[in-house]
């Protein structure tokens, strides 16, 4: 079939390959000038050892302290608040137990397939050189704060993650660089790949050797017809009639959603980052400094400190005193790292849904067009997993997956 994908992101570019491997034909449909996407400048992390959606007590408990900084872990802009207020009821209701428990286990499902489908598709382009095994470390500033987490580590041990507790002379000889920390967790298994814009640029480069075309548009509107399902885009010339739509667009998804009958409550977590010299951190892999608000990963192209969530929409600016307050944490637990360095700095607007998981499934309108969107946190650990997913939608294969989790029609 000829197959449109809207979106050339990380979601998008692994469903062309997983649509090229089984004979498709494949468009992607991309503007190539979205500098906020988060492929181009997330982490890096295949955390598919995450097993608890954003709506969960870990959040709940740090909730009241990062709102009252507004250069915190997580704000909202004033003048966004009645714009978001949906995407808020919606996050409290999230947060019920049943509703945490059911999350947990969808979360659980992708995330468990997540790193075979990933070794399985970067093995099969000869791009395995782009994972690391180096391990993710997560660490606690103050021990107490740690022994409320035992029973989330309790549980990943149960679903079979490996989780190895560390002492503070553990985290010394691990990560000689890292200071005024109690507690850490090391999960031996999970992974990170060289650079996530690297990735990307090597994935599309591979579907176009391959036959897949690049329109070079922004979609403005699907419309299935008798005759094909009509991607019209910002230039006619590009417009692409096909035999089925992959809409992959991230937070730009939710518009072309609600024209098919579907209204997903689809917000933008806008992260913020920078980018130093490479081992200017003196860290060895990524870790998670619980309770701060951001991580730190060390890529090929530098060491990234990222992190933080704002709620502002896609118009407001970027204010990069929010980075500044991440990179001044960041320094109480690397003494020796020169915070004075020019870095690169960077937002990008995560795609969210309160429940912490993506659209999956067909639209409401025609079974023809199918959504890939909304991952959050986890966009580069589940896009393999989702290419398989999508691609069995589209040959209207099972998976081993119950999908009705991720239905857009659960809203």
């Amino acid at each position: 079939m000829r197959i449109a994908i809207v979106g050339a992101g990380i979601v998008g570019l692994a469903a062309a390959h997983a649509l090229l491997d089984r004979g498709h034909q494949v468009i992607l449909i991309d503007p190539g000038d979205q500098t906020a996407r988060p492929t181009d400048g997330n982490a890096g992390w295949i955390a598919h050892t995450d097993i608890m959606p954003l709506a969960s007590p870990k959040v709940w408990r740090n909730l009241p302290n990062w709102l009252m900084d507004p250069l915190g872990p997580l704000t909202i802009r004033p003048a966004y608040l009645p714009s978001l207020m949906p995407w808020l009821i919606r996050f409290v209701l999230a947060s019920a137990p049943t509703r945490i428990k059911t999350s947990m286990a969808a979360i659980r499902a992708m995330n468990a397939e997540a790193l075979p489908a990933w070794k399985t598709l970067l093995s099969s382009l000869d791009l395995s050189a782009h994972l690391r095994e180096k391990g993710i470390l997560s660490v606690w500033k103050h021990q107490d704060a740690f022994e409320r987490t035992k029973d989330i580590l309790d549980r990943q041990r149960n679903l079979g993650i490996g989780v190895d507790i560390l002492s503070r002379s553990d985290l010394a000889k691990l990560e000689p660089a890292l200071h005024n920390v109690e507690a850490g967790v090391l999960y031996p298994e999970a992974c990170h790949i060289s650079d996530p814009a690297h990735l990307a640029s090597d994935l599309l480069r591979l579907a176009l050797e391959r036959g897949a075309q690049h329109r070079a548009a922004r979609a403005v509107a699907v419309e299935p017809k008798d005759g094909g399902v009509h991607v019209h885009t910002d230039s006619a010339a590009n417009a692409v009639i096909a035999d089925r739509v992959i809409i992959a667009a991230g937070i730009w998804s939710r518009p072309l959603a609600r024209t098919l009958g579907d209204r997903i409550p689809l917000d933008t977590e806008r992260g913020y980052n920078a980018t130093y010299p490479k081992g200017s951190f003196g860290l060895n892999r990524p870790i998670m400094f619980e309770g701060e608000g951001f991580v730190t990963t060390p890529l090929d192209a530098g060491d990234r400190v990222g992190g933080a969530v704002e709620f502002a929409g896609l118009e407001a600016k970027p204010n990069h005193e929010r980075t500044s307050a991440m990179i001044a944490r960041l320094k109480r637990f690397l003494p020796d790292f020169d915070a004075g360095q020019e870095a690169r700095r960077w937002m990008g607007f995560r795609p969210s849904i309160p429940d912490s998981l993506p659209v999956i499934g067909p639209s409401r309108q025609d079974n023809r067009v199918v959504y890939a969107f909304g991952h959050g946190h986890h966009g580069l650990t589940q896009a393999a997993i989702t290419s398989q997913l999508v691609a069995n939608l589209i040959d209207e294969m099972t998976s081993g997956i119950d999908l009705k989790p991720y239905s857009a029609q659960r809203f």
